[in-house]
């Protein structure tokens, strides 16, 4: 997979004095049905969270609440990402490798996921990782 499939999702944005609404459709915000939403928090500061890659498992990752780093990598390529508005989305493609750092004194990490969890779907070790890129 390439990293330049990844990137910013501008979500929906409705602004109202009593406060603001975002929304996320699965198949319209995002280009997969929603399977599954997790959540990131109570990090403790200086944490490092992910560090895996997934096979066929195609994500949202949106900062709910303060902020953290998203690093990518795709074996070729890095790119960080600062997530810090709960209306932008880092959707991540399969077969990308990525870590979580950086995060903020109460900040949330929401995940939009395409699939249930499946521990079989997991690259965990980086050296596997690249080897199964360099398979194709």
């Amino acid at each position: 997979m390439n990293i330049g499939r990844c990137g910013i999702i501008d979500l929906p944005k409705i602004e109202d004095a009593r406060g603001n609404l975002t929304f996320i459709e699965g198949g319209r915000h995002v280009p997969f049905d929603i399977k599954r939403v997790y959540y990131l928090y109570d990090v403790p500061g200086g944490a490092e969270r992910g560090g895996h890659a997934h096979k066929e498992l195609e994500q949202l990752i949106v900062a709910m609440a303060g902020s953290f780093d998203v690093v990518l990598n795709d074996g070729k390529e890095t790119k960080r990402f600062h997530l810090n508005r709960s209306y932008y989305g880092l959707y991540v493609c399969p077969m990308i490798w990525r870590e979580l750092d950086n995060f903020s004194s109460g900040s949330v990490c929401m995940v939009l996921a395409s699939n249930l969890y499946d521990e079989n779907d997991y690259f965990r070790n980086y050296q596997q990782y690249l080897e199964a890129l360099r398979a194709g």
